[in-house]
């Protein structure tokens, strides 16, 4: 299956359905792992997302390559591990801390892909990297004063949980077989994250929600957060390079602050506003097109790229 080509717009609409997902899950997972062991959770909340990505397409997994079993498995257990760390270090961090340190992957992302690949990050996002950390900070860290003591160990986890991010961003957009066979990969990876969180779960046997809403809330995490969203940023980085995909997805702590005010009735602090604005500035400089930019420097409208003749 060759490679289709690039559709930045399509790549951007997708990531900012999967940071909107994403956010959404974070106050919602949070609440659910209070009556539901975070193992349990997990393995619920991926496994019931890989039966529902199976039952749409029943022979995606047919006639794979190795190494396309191989790539989903490994980008499994990245995101599987990283999540595990992150949702166990839940218990003794303040979600705004938590939410700074896993955002922190933005960073991580572009000097991870230096580092181990040579791949050199356009000045323009960079910029857009500094955009979005500043804004994390507005967002959690000047929130964070009354929200209690923060554990070394916790938090140390969830750092080692934003570097796994990073590291499953960068193999996700550099992949080729992730970028051919983005829905088997995605239920591959799916499957791998129940199967590990699974052998955590069984010891003491799985704890199922009790309540209605308990069983809805494991439905948006399983369906939306998990199928849907893994799904949408398979796709999305199909078209959207890794470092200007983690600047979109770092958006996620807007939809959380828009969960808060709109459910929870949390006041707009000057935080939010800040925050929301250096997000917004942050996704324009990754997501416009270098041409349109250079001219609107130069205070001119933008010349169309040339055909070429014949």
């Amino acid at each position: 299956m060759a490679v289709v080509a690039p559709r930045p717009v399509l790549g951007i609409v997708l990531l900012i359905f999967v940071s909107a997902a994403w956010g959404s899950a974070f106050p919602l997972m949070k609440d659910l792992i209070v009556r539901v062991p975070v193992a349990d959770l997990l393995t619920e909340r991926y496994g019931i997302a890989t039966l529902v990505l199976l039952a749409l397409r029943p022979g995606s997994l047919r006639g794979l390559s190795e190494s396309t079993w191989l790539t989903g498995i490994l980008l499994g257990l990245l995101f599987g591990v990283g999540q595990t760390a992150q949702a166990v270090s839940l218990h003794d961090l303040p979600s705004s801390v938590s939410g700074f340190t896993v955002g922190s992957y933005v960073v991580i992302t572009p000097v991870l892909g230096l580092l181990l690949l040579g791949a050199r990050t356009p000045a323009r996002v960079w910029a857009a990297v500094a955009l979005a950390m500043a804004a994390m900070t507005a967002f959690t860290v000047l929130s964070a004063s009354a929200e209690g003591h923060v554990a070394l160990p916790a938090l140390i986890a969830t750092l080692s949980s934003a570097v796994l991010y990073a590291a499953h961003t960068l193999m996700l957009g550099n992949s080729a077989e992730a970028r051919q066979n983005a829905y088997a990969v995605t239920v591959i990876q799916l499957g791998t994250i129940a199967v590990m969180t699974g052998v955590l779960a069984a010891p003491d046997g799985l704890t199922l929600p009790a309540t209605p809403v308990d069983w809805a809330i494991l439905g948006h995490l399983s369906i939306v957060a998990c199928a849907l969203g893994f799904l949408a940023r398979s796709w999305g980085q199909v078209h959207v390079p890794p470092v200007p995909a983690a600047v979109i997805l770092s958006a996620q702590p807007l939809w959380v602050t828009a969960l808060a005010v709109t459910l929870y009735g949390e006041p707009l602090t000057m935080g939010v506003y800040l925050g929301g604005g250096l997000i917004a500035l942050a996704m324009l400089l990754v997501v416009l097109p270098k041409g349109l930019l250079s001219s609107v420097r130069r205070g001119r409208d933008p010349v169309p790229p040339r055909r070429p003749s014949g």
